[in-house]
């Protein structure tokens, strides 16, 4: 099969490595990645700012950058919600519809298209998993507490075939790390509380490396913990996957 990479905004300019992994990893278990230089934002900042309108040629590009691909794959949970379900503003041909429909999460790529059942990858470390609000509740990559059903994350599925990697338990494993985009720019008190209540969850636990299908949510935990001086990194989970 051969996949269009998407690129987040914040990995593009931010986190490049988080980006080289999924490309990386995608390679390794067998698919043909393609990068469209022409590619850009899904548009997900505006639409969620109120300006969906303004949004909707920045849609229209990246349906028209992506349409030729068997499948788009994006490292964000929250891009690829925006696209799956937000893109219903457009006009649904067949080829809307098409995209919407083979955009994929990368754990969700891998577990349900993919059927990944083994990575050669090692990564000695205690691991604490952060799950995104869009992953979690939007995308069912994983169990969310105000639901009852089994329990099951791609996450911690796939970062069991990882050699070495210690899953740390949490008391909350499901909670916002306060970060929400604009939320964190309009409410920046609250954003920080909340991201200081999950690092001290994960502190508690001895967590060393905390990760993430969001580099938007690590990016905002890593603030606080670069400015406190905490003994504390964060991974984007295809580099872990990677090894």
């Amino acid at each position: 099969m051969t996949v269009g990479l998407f690129i987040p905004c914040y990995i593009d300019q931010f986190y490049p490595r988080a980006g080289i992994a999924t490309l990386q990893l995608l390679e390794k278990v067998g698919c043909t990645v393609e990068y469209p230089r022409e590619q850009t934002c899904c548009g997900q900042p505006l639409a969620n700012s109120g300006m969906e309108k303004e949004a909707r040629p920045i849609y229209a590009h990246f349906v028209e950058t992506f349409r030729s691909y068997d499948y788009v794959v994006c490292p964000s949970g929250s891009c690829v919600y925006h696209v799956t379900h937000h893109y219903d503003t457009l006009e649904q041909t067949e080829t809307v519809r098409r995209l919407r429909e083979r955009t994929f999460e990368l754990a969700d790529f891998l577990v349900n298209v993919v059927g990944v059942k083994q990575l050669n990858a090692r990564f000695p470390a205690r691991v604490g998993v952060h799950n995104s609000c869009h992953g979690l509740r939007g995308l069912r990559l994983g169990e969310s507490s105000e639901r009852v059903g089994a329990d099951f994350s791609y996450y911690r599925y796939l970062l069991g075939m990882v050699d070495g990697v210690e899953l740390v338990p949490l008391d909350r494993v499901d909670e916002c790390c306060g970060f929400g985009g604009t939320f964190s720019v309009n409410q920046p008190e609250l954003s920080t509380k909340m991201g200081r209540d999950r690092i001290a969850d994960h502190l508690r636990h001895g967590t060393e490396v905390i990760t993430s299908g969001d580099m938007s949510c690590l990016m905002h935990l890593e603030g606080l913990i670069r400015r406190e001086g905490l003994p504390l990194r964060v991974m984007h989970v295809a580099e872990i996957l990677n090894g």
